[in-house]
């Protein structure tokens, strides 16, 4: 996995090729059909069955041994306090990596899969896009042009949220974005209502923030996770995976007249896959660089993708 192991016996992970992780799924049940798949792949993303079955299933029996470690955990601090009426707080997992990697399928996939387990857990999903600032506070602030990156997020939303999550609040809400606007949809929130699991989202989920020189608490989002994703692939894929995904949208839903990037869908092939190379070079490779990928060893798990945008290796913490 390139510069992330130079040798297995010093790294933290333990690593298998997809062949590998694929036995680990032993007899977990396949629960989606083909159409789910379709429905729930993101634009570009060649995950099917067969892909389920190779990496995802065996994810999903990791993680409700996880879980069931999570809640063995909390009965017996149950006891240590005697205190048998706390509420169990949601497991949280957080799930990182570049735009256009696969970040939504994955998470999309992995929330259908934990609420099929026998215990029928109630498995909640929500991504960073709806904290990022209005873009007529970034337009303000000169910051469009570094949309997605940290400074670009309302930080305080962001840990109130996660804050009332694990404090096991009643209907917590999480603000809503638009990508066919490009912008956060006004007084419109999803409410999340003490899930058994939820799966958060985002580009930058694990990235730290600065410790302060007085050692004063200053929580990170990741603080709040129980288990952690990261997306990863060479920085050449990536760049290929966006720029087809922007000439695939320039065909599709850009040219709705209420897209943001609806002037895109006017140019020629040329002119267009020229904005998409400076969309990628100037914002994305940037964010990448500087703030995404120096989280990936901050992951449990880190899925590692090869050309064809599948899995080809996976890395696990170790305990």
């Amino acid at each position: 996995m390139d510069q992330l192991a130079p040798t297995e016996k010093y790294s933290p992970y333990l690593f298998f090729s997809a062949r590998e992780w694929a036995a680990f799924r032993a007899d977990t049940p396949l629960t989606l059909s083909e159409d789910e798949i379709d429905r729930l792949r993101s634009l570009n993303d060649p995950v099917d069955l067969e892909e389920v079955k190779r990496i995802y299933l065996s994810m999903s029996r990791l993680l409700s041994a996880h879980v069931e470690a999570s809640q063995l955990l909390f009965r017996q601090r149950q006891l240590f306090f005697n205190k048998q009426s706390v509420v169990k707080t949601p497991y949280i997992i957080g799930v990182a990596g570049s735009v256009a990697v696969g970040k939504s399928t994955t998470a999309r996939v992995l929330k259908e899969l934990l609420a099929r387990w026998p215990s029928s857990p109630k498995v909640d999903l929500v991504t960073t896009d709806g904290f990022l600032l209005p873009n007529e506070v970034l337009r303000r602030e000169n910051l469009m042009e570094r949309k997605g990156f940290p400074e670009s997020y309302d930080i305080g939303a962001l840990l109130r949220f996660l804050s009332g999550i694990k404090s096991g609040q009643r209907d917590v809400q999480a603000p809503l974005y638009s990508h066919l606007t490009y912008d956060v949809l006004p007084g419109s929130f999803a409410t999340i209502d003490r899930p058994d699991i939820l799966i958060f989202e985002g580009i930058n989920v694990l990235l730290p923030g600065k410790l302060p020189a007085d050692g004063k608490f200053v929580p990170f989002l990741s603080d709040f996770f129980d288990f952690s994703i990261y997306i990863d692939a060479d920085e050449k894929l990536i760049h290929d995976w966006y720029i087809s995904r922007f000439m695939r949208l320039r065909e599709t839903a850009f040219r709705n007249p209420e897209s943001f990037f609806h002037r895109y869908s006017q140019l020629s092939e040329s002119a267009a896959r020229a904005i998409a190379e400076g969309l990628w070079t100037n914002i994305n490779l940037k964010n990448l660089r500087e703030n995404i990928l120096p989280t990936r060893p901050r992951a449990d798990l880190i899925l590692r993708k090869g050309a064809d945008h599948l899995v080809e290796e996976v890395a696990l913490r170790k305990l």
